[in-house]
């Protein structure tokens, strides 16, 4: 898609969406040669796009941190869109289970990996003669448990989506007329917050919750997450989804016991993002 097109495709929005994203630009022009944390997801990739349609790709670099935390497909998802909206894209090994700050698991395990990321992405933008480095958080995130937020702060990352106060609706309407493949894309996160906080983080674990979400995906649950507690792997597909995966329970519980699990749970509340999170609000280690 042209940059003439994108800048007159927003037009079909309304006036405030419009005006936000107004602010987000002028953001990106105030930053001039900007470093990307990238992964695929609904926000990187819109920002990716709205930086390279702002700035020139000369001027934007994407940079996705590879790691057992991020599934394969996602990285090969990734690769596909920073190609399709032609952005120089830069994988980086992260060694966040390396600190055992990180891999015990705490509730605010996100800060250790994000400052793992945002310090190598520091350090290559100014290798590179970048002048900023961005991450997608957007303007719902101020509600929730964010600590790689915090991070970022400490270490000087802009948020650009967040200061225009898009939020994540925003950023999926905007990138539907984009053209963007990913404006009704699930959320995702990365595999670790399948784990109960306090319980170790491991290659193997994080490896065994990936197997177990290809299972689902590949049975057409897009949106999916398994929970792994220990001996139970605890599954959550949307709430008008359960039926089906009923009917094909016989098709998801031997797969899932083959990778170790010994019971296999259906979360009646159905998917949401952040389920461990509930914990925290009767203790940051209770589960």
């Amino acid at each position: 898609m042209s940059q003439e097109t994108r800048a007159d495709i927003f037009a079909e929005l309304d006036a405030p969406l419009r005006g936000r994203l107004a602010r987000c630009r002028a953001l990106l022009k105030q930053a001039r040669r900007v470093v990307v944390a990238f992964s695929g997801g609904v926000d990187s990739t819109f920002l990716l796009a709205l930086a390279v349609d702002t700035l020139g790709p000369e001027n934007v670099l994407a940079v996705v941190g590879v790691s057992p935390s991020l599934a394969r497909r996602e990285l090969e998802d990734a690769r596909r869109l920073a190609g399709r909206i032609g952005a120089e894209l830069v994988e980086i090994r992260t060694c966040e289970l390396d600190d055992a700050n990180y891999a015990a698991n705490p509730a605010d395990r996100c800060f250790f990996c994000k400052k793992e990321l945002f310090g190598r992405l520091k350090e290559l933008a100014a290798e590179r003669g970048f002048e900023a480095v961005a991450s997608g958080a957007n303007a719902d995130d101020k509600g929730d448990f964010r600590p790689g937020l915090t991070a970022g702060q400490q270490l000087g990352v802009i948020n650009p989506l967040m200061q225009a106060g898009l939020s994540k609706d925003d950023i999926r309407a905007a990138s539907r007329v984009m053209g963007l493949p990913t404006w009704n894309k699930p959320a995702c996160a990365c595999l670790a917050s399948r784990i109960p906080y306090g319980d170790a983080i491991t290659p193997e674990r994080l490896s065994r919750i990936e197997q177990a979400e290809y299972v689902l995906r590949d049975l057409g649950f897009a949106a999916c997450r398994v929970r792994d507690h220990g001996p139970i792997a605890r599954v959550e597909v949307p709430a008008e989804q359960i039926p089906r995966l009923a009917e094909l329970r016989q098709r998801i519980v031997g797969p899932l016991k083959a990778l170790g699990f010994a019971y296999v749970a259906l979360d009646l509340e159905g998917f949401r993002s952040g389920s461990m999170n509930e914990t925290l609000r009767t203790g940051p280690e209770s589960r």
